[in-house]
């Protein structure tokens, strides 16, 4: 199989290098060939360099006794591979004759005889594993060649790398179902910690990329993380799966150009959070659309121009009445206003003729009968004419204090500056929120000083301007009607070049892709580039992960994302960490798809030790009796215990016998604690030392050689300090919880924090506790 895979890698470089014409040719219709061979080739050279490791990791042998069908083999693997006479050498994990490896039971083997698991290191097959299914089943040389232990456990024992594995050898019948559900509508994925919920979250993103590569490789898939940290530990697994056209992002970095990582103090995310917001955005806006009431005055060098207020707020309510965003409508406003300035600028210039002339005629005896005619005739004509007003209303615009005036009554804004001028605005925060139905102390808590750097929270905020602001550019709308015109055309000519051409790669793509390719000046973008940087790219599907998190209105910001509502929700409502976070699914998602979502429950632990399990059944029963925790399938790793942290009396801290003399002795618990999980294991493993908040200085105190904080770089370190909610969606070997009475008392919904916490470690759980432990881990006194 690595012979052919590496067959069809060399096959790759070369159409990379040479195209389907060998470099001859200069015409269009050559360049367009080549151009999406180029194309091709590259992604193809991509998705295998990408599936190196553990290419095949699978066997399934069926009975000889199906109606109609032999016995058949096949092996299971990362991608499809065919031999030299076009025949399956290796089956796509996704593809439907691999399925029965993953839904087989010893109590449901379907038409399996024997699964076997192919484990690798490198291009070496170093041991197998078989589950026989019926033996009778198998050739008599089959029966002698029966191996192995069970593969998922020999999986789950494997020491963390500080990278999120793929698990696509050891899928297991809940979570295939999960993978391979249908595209369409919200599909919940309810799981508590250890059920392989983001990762069966992932292999369906891969799964729905293979089955619908037609409608969803155009438009891509969102995965959206917690974190910056979860997204690096999970970025490796697509890509190990054959697949690479999927957007990972926070909510942090919804709205292209800002990347938020700080947090709002929790009393604040709940403000932003909740959906009221919506509506204060929105009467944000409108309240930067002023008709003002005792009219307008604009000073020029010669006369001072007025408009009443009935005038004013004509203007603003014929804008509103656009049905379009602040800045479209704003071209409007300005309209009518510069043509009323123009109109009144017009008749100020008139009486300063016809006053002087009306003196002159009373003085003469009257009006001759002639003027009175002639000025009969012109009270029925406007003062400008259609080219006339033009003009004026352009050498008004030209006129900074004409200018300046409009802009104060309707700003052209983009969504930073409405916000940063509006949250340092208290007396506007009072009086729109009340509006909006907040009180004036949650009015209050959006307050700050100009200048304050964006929160995770104020990105859905962001977006949330976005859509009322929208953006105005009459250049940038001519370019796109030329440029859209341009692409027709090309897209007419592509067509007839597929027509006209044959080769195994006009099957590849359609006309818009070929124009699209020939007609980018640049190095070409993958459907995954362009998505990101377009904040209203419609993806074909969106996959939420620790979605429980996700305030109101962030659920806005992704739904905007997702205008099918065809989604992948994942999460655990028991570890709701956010106080701004969802109490229930149907909370969050009632507003959107009302009765229109389904729920799959994952209700096997595959992570966590029997014996860890249950100290977190007793945290989880102390905050939420009614949740039910998942079953372990493991019932090894080591005994979780407690240590006592106790002041160093003599000045000099130090580790003995289960008690912590001072905190800066905590290296030699990491130390002890460490070498447990790794002995025998080639020094593989990772462990994290989570605080609470008060603690979490004197922690990084004792432990200055490891990283701190939700950052990417965190994963490469054996050792590495969080607080619990930068812990949430990882695992690690071992686990250090220190202080649990401060992670339950420092939020509000602190017992969930201390439930993620302890369900961190995959082997060992230590907990550092000072004074009494809590109630909740009673079960670790000792």
């Amino acid at each position: 199989m690595y012979a052919r895979l590496d067959a069809e890698r060399a096959a790759a470089e070369r159409a990379l290098r040479e195209g389907p014409l060998g470099g001859g040719g200069a015409g269009l219709q050559a360049r367009l060939e080549k151009s999406v061979a180029t194309d091709e080739a590259a992604r193809t050279l991509s998705r295998l360099l990408g599936v190196e490791h553990g290419l095949c990791f699978g066997r399934v042998d069926h009975r000889p006794d199906r109606p109609g069908e032999p016995g058949d083999t096949f092996y299971i693997g990362r991608i499809g591979l065919r031999d030299e006479d076009r025949e399956p050498l290796l089956i796509d994990w996704r593809a439907a004759a691999a399925r029965p490896f993953y839904t087989a039971t010893p109590s449901s083997p379907g038409t399996l005889a024997r699964r076997r698991h192919v484990h690798t290191r490198r291009r070496e097959v170093v041991r197998v594993d078989d589950e026989v299914f019926d033996l009778d089943g198998l050739g008599e040389d089959a029966r002698r060649s029966v191996v192995g232990e069970a593969a998922l456990l020999a999986t789950l024992r494997r020491g963390r790398t500080g990278r999120m594995s793929d698990v696509v050898a050891t899928i297991q019948q809940e979570q295939d179902e999960v993978i391979r559900s249908g595209l369409h509508g919200v599909l919940v994925v309810q799981g508590g910690p250890g059920t392989g919920k983001t990762v069966a979250a992932l292999h369906r993103a891969a799964y729905l990329l293979y089955t619908h590569r037609d409608v969803l490789e155009r438009r891509g898939i969102l995965i959206v993380g917690p974190n910056p940290t979860f997204l690096r530990y999970i970025e490796q697994v697509l890509p190990g799966l054959g697949e690479t056209d999927v957007v990972l992002t926070t909510v942090g970095e919804l709205y292209p150009g800002v990347r938020a990582k700080g947090h709002d103090e929790p009393e604040v995310a709940v403000v932003k959070g909740d959906h009221r917001m919506a509506y204060l955005v929105e009467a944000a806006v409108h309240d930067r659309e002023v008709a003002p009431e005792g009219g307008l005055s604009v000073e020029l060098d010669d006369l001072t121009l007025t408009l009443d207020a009935e005038t004013c707020a004509r203007a603003r309510d014929r804008a509103r009445n656009l049905r379009a965003p602040h800045n479209v409508q704003r071209r409007l406003y300005v309209h009518e206003m510069l043509e009323a300035l123009a109109t009144d600028r017009a008749e100020q210039y008139e009486r300063m003729i016809e006053e002087p002339l009306e003196a002159l005629v009373a003085d003469s005896g009257g009006v001759p009968a002639w003027l009175r005619e002639l000025n009969e005739e012109a009270e029925d004509l406007p003062l400008l004419d259609e080219a006339e007003m033009r003009l004026a209303k352009a050498e008004l615009w030209q006129l900074p204090a004409v200018r300046a005036a409009l802009d104060a009554l309707w700003p052209e804004l983009t969504p930073q500056r409405l916000l940063a001028e509006f949250f340092a605005d208290a007396d506007a925060l009072a009086r729109l929120g009340a509006a909006a139905g907040f009180t004036p102390a949650e009015s209050a808590l959006l307050y700050r000083e100009p200048g304050a750097g964006w929160t995770v929270e104020d990105v859905p905020l962001l977006d949330e301007a976005a859509e009322w602001l929208g953006h105005d550019d009459p250049a940038e709308r001519a370019r796109r009607r030329a440029a859209a015109a341009e692409r027709a055309e090309e897209e007419r000519y592509a067509a007839e070049v597929i027509q006209m051409t044959e080769g195994w790669w006009t099957s590849l793509m359609d006309a818009s892709d070929i124009a699209g390719r020939h007609h980018d000046d640049g190095p070409a973008r993958t459907t995954a580039e362009r998505a990101a940087a377009d904040r209203q790219w419609a993806y074909g599907h969106v996959i939420v992960d620790e979605a429980q998190e996700l305030s109101e209105m962030a659920w806005r910001t992704v739904m905007r994302r997702v205008p099918t509502r065809s989604m992948t929700v994942v999460g655990d409502t028991a570890q709701t960490g956010s106080p701004a976070g969802a109490r229930s699914w149907g909370q969050m998602l009632d507003r959107y798809v009302p009765g229109r979502w389904r729920e799959q429950r994952l209700m096997v632990n595959y992570r966590t030790p029997a014996a860890i399990m249950e100290v977190a059944d007793d945290v989880l029963a102390s905050v939420d009796p009614t949740q039910e925790s998942p079953e372990p399938v493991r019932d090894d790793g080591l005994p979780p215990r407690a240590v006592r942290l106790v002041p160093a009396s003599d000045g000099e801290s130090r580790y003995e016998s289960g008690t912590l003399h001072g905190l800066a002795a905590l290296p030699d618990l990491v130390a002890e604690e460490f070498a447990a999980v790794v002995t025998g294991r080639d020094g593989e493993g990772r462990l994290a030392v989570i605080s609470s908040l008060s603690r979490h200085a004197a922690v990084r105190a004792a432990l200055p050689d490891a990283p701190a904080g939700a950052t990417p770089e965190a994963l490469d370190a054996p050792v590495v300090v969080l607080t619990a909610e930068e812990s949430k969606g990882l695992e690690f070997d071992a686990v250090i919880v220190v202080d649990p009475s401060g992670i339950t008392a420092e939020r509000p919904r602190g017992g969930h924090d201390l439930y993620v916490a302890v369900t961190r470690a995959t082997r060992s759980l230590t907990v550092v506790h000072e004074g009494e432990l809590p109630a909740s881990l009673a079960r670790l006194r000792g």
